[in-house]
């Protein structure tokens, strides 16, 4: 299954964030390769999924899950990220106007900007 095919397979409202957050993912990455791993969208720096990983969107019922692998490493002013397993952070999108394209640049720009390193 392709990245398209997990977005379209979605019921809105979850379909309607996914299609809104993955351009603003693609655009923040524009040196990721995005890729399902693990039954979800993955991007990384890397040649395959799982390579260096950098997020992640999954959904649920009645949300989306937006992850960061090394989200707890990064500032957050704005306090919305959560800290998850190992040095990850989530946020949890139950609408799209919860996407800040903005904010969500700023936090993938500086998770690349920590695999880069």
């Amino acid at each position: 299954m392709s990245i398209d095919g997990y977005l379209a397979g979605l019921a809105d409202p979850m379909r309607e964030i996914g299609d809104k957050l993955t351009p603003v993912i693609a655009d923040a990455l524009p040196g990721a390769t995005g890729a399902m791993w693990h039954g979800h969208p993955v991007w990384g720096l890397g040649d395959r999924p799982g390579q260096r990983p950098i997020c992640l969107i999954k959904a649920y019922g009645s949300y989306v899950t937006f992850g960061l692998w090394r989200g707890q490493e990064i500032a957050d002013p704005s306090g919305r990220l959560a800290p998850a397993a190992r040095a990850m952070a989530t946020v949890k999108l139950r609408d799209v106007a919860e996407i800040d394209p903005a904010l969500f640049t700023g936090w993938l720009s500086a998770a690349a900007a920590l695999e880069e390193a």
